[in-house]
């Protein structure tokens, strides 16, 4: 889990605003659940499951948001 979090941490400032489309959004919604497991955060993990439901719909907005504001998807990530 901790490669998987380090890669996605890792990657470039374009490519986290490219997963940040609408349907590639449920990428950073299990980056949100894997770290939530890791971090045994019992609101993480279900922020990340929140994440994969409905961030294709309205939350990718602000993943891009936050991804161009602060380099990273910032809301509970």
């Amino acid at each position: 889990m901790k490669n998987f979090i380090n890669s996605m941490d890792n990657l470039p400032w374009l490519v986290k605003i490219l997963l940040c489309l609408p349907v590639l959004d449920l990428i950073w919604g299990i980056y949100r659940l894997i770290k939530g497991i890791d971090e045994k955060s019992v609101l993480k993990i279900i922020f990340g499951i929140v994440w994969i439901i409905t961030g294709f719909a309205i939350l990718w907005i602000i993943d891009i948001v936050c991804t161009i504001i602060f380099k990273r998807p910032t809301l509970l990530a």
